[in-house]
């Protein structure tokens, strides 16, 4: 994946590129400039929008999947995207004393990492990373890889020794099975329906899925419609009721109870912290 030349790849995206489940060997370093949609990463589902700004591990399976108007209307987006073999420049270069907050970042990184707070700062190297040549793009990398290391804000994303299917028949198996249902999410989607998708008998679907995505699939759907609701409530002022109900969710007992447990907050805090 690295550019002729050049020891590691950058790379500047105005649409949607590998719209699959995937990995690969290198590490990913990602920020999302212009874009909305859900990211799977490993067993984790979460919303992401402009503003993202992601460090994945070497052969973690991953997923950006753009909203549809990426695709049906002249809407570009804007990506930098990373690519570097973690060993690249050598492995005593990690094993060095001033190096060990990146060697233990990517170690973290293999769950993968999501770097909150006021990361503006740290924007204008991952365009200067676009451009530059020489040694100064190593340099430039390493920088940027210490700034995140030392970077208080930082979410671990897919649970520990999550080593799901990314290749071959399976992977594109599940990759369907996402595909659907990031689709169809806000409708009921019956067992005998999505069991058709995996091409697995209804019976076998459950435990199929649980064993690729170390969940079941009402709590992936469940995700998925949370949300959705999340960011509703950052981008309108549509009342919580409607958007329960919008979100595929059949009452408001199940939509509270499901949002607490994976935002760990009330849809109105999370309105009112957020938006």
């Amino acid at each position: 994946m690295a550019t002729p030349g050049a020891s590691f790849a950058v790379r500047r995206d105005q649409a949607p590129v590998n719209s699959r489940w995937h990995c690969h060997k290198e590490a990913e370093l990602i920020y999302i400039a212009r874009g909305t949609g859900t990211l799977l990463i490993g067993d984790h589902t979460r919303y992401f929008s402009a503003g993202t700004l992601c460090l994945i591990g070497s052969r973690l399976p991953h997923y950006w999947k753009f909203d549809e108007c990426y695709f049906e209307k002249n809407a570009p987006i804007d990506v930098i995207a990373i690519h570097f073999h973690e060993t690249f420049w050598g492995k005593a270069f990690l094993d060095l004393p001033e190096n060990e907050g990146i060697r233990l970042l990517l170690q973290k990184a293999r769950r993968g990492l999501l770097i909150h707070g006021n990361i503006q700062p740290m924007v204008p190297s991952f365009h200067y990373l676009v451009h530059a040549e020489g040694p100064y793009r190593i340099i430039s990398l390493a920088t940027l890889l210490s700034k995140i290391a030392d970077w208080g804000p930082v979410t671990s994303l897919s649970s520990e020794n999550s080593c799901l299917s990314a290749g071959n028949f399976e992977g594109k198996r599940i990759h369907e099975v996402y595909e659907y249902t990031v689709k169809h999410f806000r409708r009921k989607i019956p067992l005998p329906e999505i069991a058709r998708v995996a091409h697995v008998s209804p019976h076998a679907f459950s435990r199929y899925f649980r064993q690729r995505a170390r969940k079941t699939y009402s709590q992936f759907i469940a995700e998925l419609r949370v949300g959705y609701v999340c960011r509703q409530l950052v981008t309108t002022d549509h009342p919580i009721k409607r958007l329960c109900y919008e979100s595929g969710f059949q009452n408001t007992a199940s939509f509270h109870k499901c949002f607490k447990q994976i935002t760990g907050m009330s849809p109105l805090s999370y309105q009112q912290v957020y938006k």
